[in-house]
């Protein structure tokens, strides 16, 4: 019989592409990873991995393998799940990772209405941007991530995973009461001199935000580049810049602020992502039911909209 954790190993590998990333993500040494995998190799008396010079890629065989290693992962998950489901009380612990606009938008009254219906099940959260998070999902870190899609930046469909589609958020250009702004923007290249907070470039939010300002005619002038909102929400409440905010944060964190309409109304969808034979487990399904019930309490409507602008 294969061991499973080598096997878990070996699928770690042929995603991460070295030993020193499947090791970093598996809290392993790296001298242990190659010793379990030369154990594995015994094992199956096969050859798993090809050394060129200080790198190792996997094998035909390895690939077959981790194929059907991944197979075996999954039908265990959904009988962890089948057993759970038997059980009169839900019970356990909820690895989640997510976002912080979600974390702070749904995670806490989700979080109430699951000590309410589940007082036994623990959830432990954890902020990472969708990239690691998924990452993290594949590498059996997480049980369930929340993640964000942007217009024109789809997420790539990846085998092994179950995505629930949660909210589709309207994205709202913010302007400041005053301050930076002298009139109000009839076209957002109105704004091209304007003092900007965006997300950095090489995240998907920072590259939408850019890419709707160059189809609009102009570069942003980015004078605050952060990951974080809140510190978006006080610039634009501060009269210190404009930025693009979804209405989930803008109606709690910017009330009474203009909100622009940006032309064609786009919207980032949330979603939650967990691998497939973890789908059915009670635990990942009362975590989606309690986020779904969290929304319909808030009853997120379209926001009153201030500005239409113009294309």
């Amino acid at each position: 019989m294969l061991n499973v954790p080598r096997l878990r190993l070996l699928s770690e590998l042929g995603r991460r592409g070295t030993i020193v990333e499947t090791a970093r993500a598996l809290a392993f040494t790296p001298s242990a990873v190659s010793q379990q995998l030369a154990q594995l190799e015994r094992e199956t008396g096969v050859a798993l991995l090809e050394r060129t010079g200080r790198t190792v890629r996997l094998t035909g065989d390895a690939r077959a393998l981790v194929a059907h290693a991944e197979a075996a992962f999954a039908r265990l998950e959904e009988a962890e799940a089948e057993l759970a489901a038997g059980q009169r009380v839900l019970r356990g612990r909820l690895h989640v990772a997510s976002f912080q606009s979600v974390v702070l938008a749904l995670a806490p009254a989700a979080l109430d209405l699951l000590a309410d219906r589940h007082p036994e099940l623990s959830v432990d959260i954890t902020q990472r941007d969708h990239g690691p998070a998924y990452d993290g999902l594949l590498s059996h870190e997480f049980d369930l991530i929340l993640g964000e899609e942007y217009p024109g930046i789809p997420e790539r469909v990846l085998d092994g995973v179950d995505r629930a589609d949660l909210l589709a958020d309207p994205l709202c250009l913010v302007i400041p009461p005053g301050g930076v702004i002298g009139t109000r923007p009839r076209r957002l290249r109105d704004l091209a001199e304007t003092p900007w907070a965006l997300d950095p470039d090489d995240t998907p939010t920072g590259l939408w935000g850019r890419s709707v300002c160059r189809r609009a005619g102009f570069e942003p002038r980015v004078r605050f580049e952060s990951p974080d909102p809140l510190l978006h929400a006080h610039l634009v409440r501060t009269g210190h810049a404009v930025a693009f905010i979804p209405a989930l944060l803008a109606s709690p964190h910017l009330d009474g602020l203009p909100l622009a309409s940006l032309p064609g109304g786009p919207h980032r969808m949330l979603y939650t992502a967990v691998r497939s034979g973890r789908a059915g487990h009670p635990a990942v399904r009362a975590f989606r039911t309690a986020l779904a019930d969290a929304l319909a309490a808030q009853r997120p409507a379209e926001p009153a909209w201030s500005i239409a602008l113009e294309a």
